[in-house]
């Protein structure tokens, strides 16, 4: 195997134990989301809220799943954390755009982004895998859009 697939898997199973932002969902959690992966049975459920600045003021998920969708959710909170709902969607967007490659060639700057996250890039050439890792992101695109929505009720 070669060195630079090691230190990506290492980092994979890092987050997968590590697990960055997993933790109970709050009874009184409103903006939430819950995915379910039919294809393997991985399943999340995020919740979040949006700061008085509009930025991630708190993101926690609990799930079930392989190494991949819980390191992806892992990378994810890392990525997100104190971010505004644009900055995100640009997250995700470049996230998508690296797992649906299918194991080509993906921009640099895509990857720098990504920071961690990037080390899913070999996971797009298995179209099961990339259902995995893109389930915590559409928990969180969900998610998000509950937020938004809340937020613009309260003005």
């Amino acid at each position: 195997m070669h060195s630079l697939d090691q230190l990506y898997q290492q980092i994979i199973l890092d987050h997968a134990q590590a697990r960055t932002g997993s933790g109970t969902i709050p009874d009184t959690a409103t903006n939430s989301s819950h995915q379910v992966n039919p294809t393997c049975g991985d399943e999340v459920t995020l919740a979040l809220s949006l700061g008085t600045d509009g930025t991630i003021d708190d993101l926690v998920w609990e799930g079930e799943g392989c190494s991949i969708s819980q390191a992806s959710l892992s990378m994810m909170c890392e990525l997100v954390d104190g971010k505004t709902p644009a900055e995100i969607r640009a997250l995700d967007e470049a996230f998508s755009t690296m797992m649906h490659s299918r194991g080509g060639d993906v921009d640099d700057d895509i990857l720098d982004t990504l920071g961690d996250a990037a080390s899913l890039q070999g996971t797009s050439q298995f179209p099961n895998r990339v259902k995995c890792a893109l389930l915590g992101w559409m928990a969180l695109r969900d998610a998000l859009v509950h937020a938004e929505g809340e937020t613009k009720e309260e003005k």
